[in-house]
């Protein structure tokens, strides 16, 4: 029987691979710290009751060694996330926290077998373009001067022009517009030099933004399709930053979850980072209103000016490597949405905790506004 240590076991992505797992015959350890950011009633009663759960926290040497031991398969999930001012946390947390893991297995000479590491898609700067000259770029981020001119568009590094959107293939440059991308890239390239220099194979799934069941509703800084459920349940309109025609790729969960069990068991993804998305890009525009439409709730979205420096504007996944190794998405957006919302019905409380949060973020300078 293969043994799995599920790192972040408790949350949206590593409770569905927790579940998976088991559902395969897996024995399945979960850590999971329950950060109240995520967790504010404490631990989820989707916990499955047949894994072995662990609070804990990653960064704790004692808790790590503990959790490692007899463990074949590690599925490092674990990572504080989203648009928090806290950067010593974000390092702590998902740089420090995976290079300590990292050590303490080779140091022990633990029989690791494999390691999949949460990387995302916020790793790369901005999403593949075509310019009209000078075809296929890779875009650095917008500069903020651009941004507060409202200029939302992205242009061609070498001539300017304004570059159409297309799939963001593995090879686009990294490294990290927002201190959670860079750390980020942190795990990823520290799991995959580790993997490298001891001889074990190791994989990052690089997703694109993943939503579903146990989407924390707390939580007001990750999941734009849960901070517009909230939103909106609340008789609130959803906020769109720039002119809320950026897109993103939308992942179903139970996907990313088979994305993570393919990368356990096949060998032609060692090595290497893998995008894991649907390659379909979907403005948030588009977002608000098919979840108001779904809810019946008729309230329109807002845009006010505000941006965020260093997010992309558009950004698809290119598939093509996932898929050469036998991956294929199967929940289509809408779909995937109508059993997010069939979920969050049964929940209790529901409340908006984006507003004061969207303040947070404008007085630490996170968020800004076009300048008038």
């Amino acid at each position: 029987m293969k043994r799995a240590l599920v790192t972040g076991g408790a949350g949206l992505i590593g409770s569905h691979v927790v579940d998976l797992l088991i559902s395969e015959g897996w024995k399945v350890r979960v850590l999971d710290n329950l950060e109240p950011n995520t967790h504010k009633r404490g631990k989820p009663a989707w916990i499955n009751d047949k894994a072995e759960f662990v609070e804990g926290n990653l960064c704790n040497r004692d808790t790590i060694t503990a959790a490692l031991d007899r463990i074949d398969i590690v599925f490092h999930q674990a990572a504080y996330g989203g648009y928090m001012p806290e950067i010593a946390k974000f390092v702590h947390v998902n740089s420090f926290g995976t290079a300590q893991m990292l050590e303490l297995i080779r140091e022990r000479n633990l029989p690791i077998k494999k390691i999949v590491v949460a990387s995302s898609q916020a790793v790369y700067s901005e999403g593949a373009g075509n310019c009209p000259k000078h075809g296929l770029v890779f875009p650095s981020v917008r500069p903020i001067e651009q941004l507060q001119r409202g200029d939302w568009e992205v242009h061609c590094p070498v001539c300017g022009a304004i570059t159409r959107s297309l799939p963001t293939p593995e090879n686009a440059p990294v490294g990290g517009e927002t201190v959670y991308g860079l750390t980020k890239v942190d795990q990823e390239k520290l799991v995959l030099l580790w993997g490298k220099q001891v001889g074990i194979p190791t994989v990052a799934l690089r997703y694109s933004c993943t939503y579903g069941p146990r989407q924390s509703i707390f939580n007001p800084y990750t999941g734009v399709i849960a901070i517009f459920c909230t939103r909106l349940l609340n008789n609130l309109a959803p906020m769109l930053y720039e002119d809320g025609k950026q897109t993103r790729d939308f992942s179903f969960v139970e996907d990313v979850a088979r994305a993570n069990l393919l990368a356990a068991e096949t060998g032609k993804l060692d090595g290497l980072a893998v995008n894991i998305g649907s390659g379909k890009g979907t403005p948030i525009y588009e977002i608000a209103e098919l979840l108001s439409d779904v809810l019946k709730i008729d309230t329109a979205a807002e845009i006010n000016g505000q941006f965020r420096p260093g997010e992309m504007r558009y950004l698809t996944s290119d598939m093509t490597l996932a898929e050469s190794a036998g991956y294929r998405p199967t929940v289509g957006l809408s779909e995937g949405i109508a059993r997010y919302i069939d979920w969050i019905r049964t929940q209790s409380d529901i409340r908006d905790y984006f507003s004061e949060a969207s303040e947070i973020l404008k007085n630490k300078g996170i968020v800004h506004r076009v300048a008038r």
